[in-house]
């Protein structure tokens, strides 16, 4: 078997990677290993052409195996990986989002991409590792596809930046950023491959951060641009010797004739319609993103109704389709780039209406409702106790989790009828996004143990739900009282950029058109004092450094208007929990007296929950968490652990049951858990032949403790006898 090996050092980085022609049957495939860290990627294409669905129909999957970590996992009776984890889904969609700019719009055939993780050392992170992966498997392969895309992983420790630090690195790091980047091509001098001086541009960002400031983030690009650039002539080095011929697939050639006929059709319904001065009625009468689409939809029937009378075989209905769909884009970024004009005539760097509200529910035990514009957020939270962690076990972590964020879709938001399923990619993708936003801003386990889960529904969409959801889960946690460091914000920056001259204009708080025709997504989310989330993708090859740089402080802008609007309907948290919240009350005892509490076969601590209707969680440390919906319930389970726990001192006095009898003296429990044993010569001041001539088995009788010895056995004396 043919193998071509290849190995670039970046810093401490050893990147190999090992064409095997292993997947002969996919159109690319490749090994990329870091360290112990070894993924599989894998490209197909159909070889037939299909009419155009609208959207490029590419599938990303991102496998992990608990055979490339050492594991076998899962319950007792399945131990097959199923259903990818929510990271998983993540970093399937991180890999989505940077490759799919880079496949030519005329390209019609399904595409599947998949990465395998086949060997994890614990230290390499095989997300970014994947990412390369599929670059190369597509750069090597038959597929159209214009790449490469280097990506790198930066942490900063100490005020330094840190390149694709490990996962103990990461635990002590500000920020936790991914760039992918494309590069103008390298230039050779005298047969040597050079990287290009010309900045890099940013194809796609994922980063999370502790409350950064944006100049930070500017410099973590900076210090990444170096290996960026690297990394993307290595690829070309290796595509230039062991790349396939690409197919060709030549676009649709245009029909200059039918195009005349249908803008003639058309008119300036189009323009008038997407661009009126009457705010109200804007993009109520077209709006191409569905939450509020009556206008287009009725403008595209009558268009196709128009074509089918003059084609009845229906052979231009599809090229009426993608010409409607263009002539949209068209007029928005001419109008936009040209005349500075939105759909909606706002301004710029102008954000929709904003209004919020807290404690709408009665019953839960936080709430909170984000509008902005059309895009409606309710976010409702859930306070449980530490028993209520979520566990997870995965290729990479297995542990608990406290603060959960869930984001749901429901049909009603867009105004379509479709059936209710589980959450999809999207779904968990913008939950995870938002959790990540908020997460830095939750109070330690230490100083608040309760377990936290927010639910945002999406009751209107048009236009950055994600970033909705996390100004609802601010005020959610504010309204039920979780003493939050900060309360947080987020909002969504768009581009629209000319394609010949390289104009451009920013957009802050992007809607429905503006998300779909434009040419970038940049969300952020943080706080007065820095940025706690940020994802971006485009649908153009790139953006500069300028770019970025701009769409930060716009975003900081808009993110402290949005602060100032959500801090008139609550400054700070809630000084109280609400009265349905669950109460938790805990007790420190020695660590040596866990078992105690817990009883062989846990019959003691499940006897107390029975008595009482608490949840009970036993640390390591010997810290307990009593929890209850009634606090007098958590009371007296605390008395009930007080008094197993209690160290006897000599010379108390207590009033016990008779337990168990024994030739040598009888064993009364003196306190819940706790016995002491009466031995026979201190039944009585004379000499006792048998122990059942002086006490039974269930009688009360009153002791004193007259000695405890080393290990912690109780002695009694009989003060009175039955």
């Amino acid at each position: 078997m043919e193998k071509n090996k290849f190995n670039l050092k970046i810093k401490r980085e050893d990147i190999e990677v090992e064409a095997r022609n292993l997947a002969e049957q996919a159109n690319g495939d490749i090994l990329v290993r870091c360290g112990g860290t070894l993924v599989l990627a894998t490209c197909v294409m159909e070889k037939q052409e299909q009419e155009s669905l609208g959207f490029f129909p590419l599938t990303v999957d991102y496998r992990e195996k608990y055979y490339a970590a050492g594991k076998i996992k899962g319950s007792r009776y399945i131990k097959r990986e199923g259903r990818p984890s929510d990271e998983a889904v993540c970093n399937a969609r991180l890999i989505d989002r940077a490759i799919r700019p880079r496949f030519p719009e005329y390209l019609f055939r399904k595409v599947q991409l998949i990465t395998t993780v086949l060997s994890w050392d614990g230290q390499n992170d095989p997300d970014t590792i994947s990412l390369l992966a599929a670059s190369f498997a597509l750069s090597i392969s038959d597929i159209p596809w214009s790449g490469p895309i280097a990506a790198v992983r930066v942490g900063r420790i100490n005020g330094e930046f840190v390149l694709n630090p490990t996962y103990e690195e990461r635990e002590n790091s500000e920020i936790d950023l991914v760039f992918a980047a494309v590069s103008p091509e390298a230039r050779r001098a005298k047969g040597e491959v050079r990287v290009n001086e010309d900045t890099v541009l940013i194809n796609m960002i994922e980063g999370s951060f502790k409350e950064t400031e944006e100049k930070v983030i500017l410099e973590a690009l900076n210090f990444s641009e170096e290996y960026l650039k690297k990394l993307i002539v290595f690829q070309k080095e290796v595509r230039e010797k062991i790349g396939k011929e690409k197919i060709q697939i030549e676009p649709l050639p245009p029909e200059p004739s039918f195009e005349k006929e249908i803008r003639e059709f058309l008119g300036n319904k189009f323009e008038k319609a997407l661009f009126q001065e009457e705010k109200t009625k804007n993009m109520e009468e077209v709006h191409p993103v569905k939450s509020s689409e009556e206008g287009v939809n009725e403008l595209k029937e009558e268009l196709l109704s128009f074509i089918e009378e003059k084609y009845p075989e229906g052979e231009k209905e599809s090229y009426a389709r993608d010409f409607f769909e263009k002539e949209i884009s068209r007029l928005i970024h001419k109008n936009i780039i040209k005349y500075k004009k939105r759909p909606d005539s706002r301004k710029l760097d102008k954000i929709r209406e904003l209004y919020c509200e807290v404690g709408l529910l009665p019953r839960t035990h936080g709430s909170g409702l984000f509008c902005r514009g059309k895009t409606k957020a309710l976010s409702i939270l859930t306070l449980g106790g530490p028993g209520d962690q979520q566990l997870f076990e995965g290729m990479e972590i297995v542990g608990k989790k406290r603060f959960i964020h869930h984001y749901n879709f429901p049909p009603y938001s867009v105004g379509e009828v479709r059936p209710l399923r589980g959450p999809g990619r999207r779904e968990i993708g913008h939950g995870m996004l938002a959790e990540k936003a908020l997460l830095p801003l939750i109070p330690d386990f230490e100083e608040f143990p309760y377990t936290i889960r927010i639910v945002s529904e999406m009751l209107s969409s048009n236009g950055s739900t994600s970033m909705a959801s996390v100004c609802g889960s601010s005020l959610a946690l504010m309204d039920a009282g979780v003493p939050i460091k900060r309360s947080a914000a987020g909002i969504a920056i768009g581009l629209f950029q000319d394609k010949e001259t390289g104009d451009y204009k920013i957009l802050t708080d992007i809607q429905g058109p503006e998300d779909h025709y434009g040419d970038m997504d940049f969300k952020v989310a943080g706080t007065r004092k820095g940025i706690t989330v940020l994802q971006m993708d485009v649908k153009i090859k790139g953006i500069t450094k300028q770019i970025m740089k701009e769409a930060l402080f716009k975003a900081q802008k808009a993110r402290l208007e949005i602060l100032d609007s959500m801090k008139k309907v609550l400054e700070q948290p809630r000084t109280h929990l609400s009265p349905y919240a669950p109460k938790i009350l805990t007790i420190q005892i020695n660590p040596e007296k866990i078992g105690e509490v817990i009883g062989p076969g846990g019959k003691v601590i499940n006897k107390i929950i029975a008595e009482t209707g608490v949840a009970i969680d036993v640390q390591e440390s010997g810290l307990i968490f009593v929890t209850s919906e009634k606090e007098e319930a958590a009371k007296k389970a605390i008395v009930q652990i007080k008094d197993i726990t209690r160290e006897v001192k000599v010379g108390e006095v207590f009033q016990g049951k008779v337990k168990r009898i024994l030739d040598f003296g009888a064993f009364v429990e003196i306190l819940p858990g706790q016995e002491g044993l009466i031995h026979i010569s201190k039944l009585a001041p004379r000499r006792v032949e048998k122990v059942e001539d002086v006490v039974k088995i269930g009688d009360m009788v009153s002791v004193k403790v007259i000695s405890v010895d080393e290990q912690g056995r109780i002695n009694l004396k009989l003060l009175e006898n039955r």
